[in-house]
């Protein structure tokens, strides 16, 4: 048993939190959900920054600070850098492809990964956003198989890159 319950949320800064409020809650439907300013941090500094909150319907979020008079560099990430992929059915994902592609913000996808399928936008920040739909398979395959798998290819590329695991090497 895990003592982790879920995911509250994520946070990330941003450069404008109402171009932020349009991307996360007009375009993907994720409704703001608490924003809270902050004069002072927790270990007692002065601080300038307004916190953000976008729920998801279960219940966790998506998170931003926007913190104007501190430098942040927002550095365009690859695809496989930081990202944050967020679950979707897959008319969901046909639909929000196709709106993206109207709206001028040019989506990329959609990909097959062998069990789910993905699109990507970035947000007004530079992020990368991935939107996951399930294929059929994956529902029918239980979580213990799923990590089997998993740690069968982890080994495999540990294997091949020469990072063996302290536990592999003591089997």
């Amino acid at each position: 048993m895990t003592l982790i319950k879920g995911l509250h949320h994520a946070a990330y800064r941003c450069r404008n939190s109402e171009e932020t409020r349009r991307f996360y809650e007009d375009f993907l439907g994720l409704p703001l959900v608490d924003a809270l300013e902050i004069n002072t941090t927790a270990s007692g500094r002065d601080a300038n920054v307004l916190h953000t909150f976008f729920a998801m319907d279960d219940g966790s979020c998506i998170a931003f600070f926007e913190e104007p008079d501190a430098p942040f560099e927002f550095v365009d990430q690859r695809d496989f850098d930081l990202h944050i992929a967020l679950s979707v059915d897959m008319e969901t994902l046909h639909d929000m492809l196709d709106r993206g592609k109207r709206e001028g913000l040019e989506p990329r996808g959609i990909s097959d990964h062998g069990f789910i399928h993905s699109i990507y936008f970035r947000d007004p920040n530079g992020y990368v956003v991935e939107l996951t739909a399930p294929i059929e398979t994956q529902s029918k395959t239980s979580p213990e198989d799923r990590g089997h798998r998993a740690r069968e290819t982890l080994e495999r590329w540990a294997s091949r890159s020469g990072r063996v695991s302290e536990a592999a090497e003591e089997l």
